[in-house]
């Protein structure tokens, strides 16, 4: 076992060990009260690879892991794989440039969201999956043929004009697309921006008037996909800075700000302030230095950008290692004064592994902590507000935690006003692996 151990990839050991079969399960065991208010779906996906292996923990299959709740109770859990070309024919090499450029070739594994009626899954290489209620695969979108390159896993919805806002990234040119989609789900804006090479942009970020592009030094080099190993490299000679663009703008209308060297995959919110946009992010030093397996530990930071004298002022807000962050739907591109991370374990052991939810107060400056306690790690906390919701932290977070020492799963429903480290409600669950994004998709969106 030890000399099996020893040649598996650590990011398929533990709990990111694939599993490969489908379930749907309805008779569901659950502890405490799922509140009535809850009608929809949380979703998430991530990677799991259909043979077993993969080369990198990006590079899984997409796998969707659902629980629909309604009037108090828990309807199914399910899982299905997206059925991408991969699960069709898993001998196809992502890696292959032909393939890379295939825009239908999505491995779907990053991020799942509600917009306009559809349930999208997001690879931020290719086009976008569309999948039913059921989780069925319904195929890739190009928005009715709009879309002809690459769209992110991180689009954007406005919560005052229901538009999705978006952008594309290539590793060949045009670097960078900005998209913008309606509220019913038209492509109505495509624009080229300019940057310095072919960065590797994961998130951006937007305001009421204003998106911000995050052009980091984290570059492709396609020479590496030759080798089989995942294209990207740290460029010490690539300016780390950022463009803010007006939301309906072009090219020609970006400001780029320079910044220290970092890399983010994930801002918690950004907003204007007067002449100063606010930008929270999970910050890397660096990523990708070493080998394609270097992450050191992220941390909350805030950034200011001062229009006026364009500089940017970078204050670092905590020490303790969190990524995945969220805010309430409703303050997306407003101001915000909470937001939640998924605190993440110093050691690399499950059984000692612990993880946690963390809050964050804005105004305050305090940190409240959800401890997940020994051997138990989650995953991003989302969160669904309350009915009737009187204050922007009233509602839930919602997240799947393994515990290493029964390896199983659980969905767990906290409170997010009060931060009780007692769940509002929890669902017994087999083991669910790791993975990365998920939303609540209410039933207006699939019923």
């Amino acid at each position: 076992m030890s000399a099996v151990a020893e040649t598996t990839p650590s990011h398929l050991r533990g709990n990111g060990r694939p599993v490969t079969e489908e379930l749907t399960l309805a008779d569901l065991k659950v502890n405490g009260k799922i509140p009535e208010e809850l009608n929809g779906r949380y979703v998430r996906t991530g990677p799991n690879p259909i043979t077993g292996t993969s080369t990198h923990p990006f590079l899984g299959d997409g796998m969707l892991h659902g629980m629909r709740l309604r009037d108090g109770k828990a309807e199914w859990y399910r899982n299905r794989y997206v059925q991408t070309p991969f699960i069709t024919d898993p001998s196809v090499d992502v890696l292959d440039l032909s393939v890379m450029m295939d825009m239908k070739s999505s491995k779907a594994n990053t991020h799942v969201m509600g917009h306009a009626g559809k349930i999208l899954v997001l690879e931020e290489g290719h086009f976008p999956y569309v999948v039913d209620g059921q989780l069925n695969t319904l195929g890739p979108t190009d928005f009715e043929g709009a879309l002809t390159g690459s769209f992110t896993a991180h689009p954007k919805i406005c919560p005052t004009t229901g538009e999705l806002l978006a952008f594309g990234y290539s590793a060949l040119e045009p670097y960078l697309r900005y998209l913008r989609v309606s509220a019913d789900g038209k492509l109505v804006q495509t624009e080229n921006i300019t940057v310095g090479g072919p960065t590797m942009m994961h998130d951006f970020n937007i305001t009421q008037n204003n998106v911000i592009f995050m052009d980091l030094p984290a570059v492709f080099n396609l020479e590496l996909a030759m080798t089989g190993e995942m294209p990207i490299r740290w460029d010490e000679s690539y300016p780390a800075r950022l463009g803010v663009m007006p939301r309906d703008g072009n090219d020609t209308q970006v400001r780029w700000f320079d910044i220290n060297p970092c890399y983010v995959f994930h801002p918690l919110n950004s907003y204007e302030d007067g002449d100063k946009i606010i930008i929270d992010v999970a910050r890397f030093s660096h990523m990708w230095k070493a080998s394609t397996m270097d992450f050191p530990p992220p941390e909350l930071w805030r950034w200011t950008i001062d229009t006026v004298s364009g500089k940017v002022h970078e204050e670092q807000v905590d020490d303790r290692p969190a990524e995945f962050p969220r805010v309430a739907d409703s303050v997306i591109g407003m101001k915000h004064r909470y937001g939640y991370l998924a605190g993440m374990s110093q050691s690399k052991n499950p059984s000692e592994a612990s993880g946690a939810i963390l809050k964050y107060d804005r105004e305050t400056g305090v940190r409240s902590d959800i401890e997940f306690g020994r051997g138990r790690t989650g995953g991003e906390p989302v969160f669904v507000p309350a009915a009737n919701s009187s204050a922007e932290d009233d509602g839930y977070l919602m997240t799947y935690i393994y515990d290493a020492s029964s390896d199983s799963s659980s969905f767990v429903i906290m409170d997010a006003a009060s931060m009780d480290s007692e769940p509002v409600a929890s669902i017994d669950l087999p083991r669910i692996p790791g993975g990365f994004h998920g939303s609540w998709i209410d039933a207006s969106v699939a019923n």
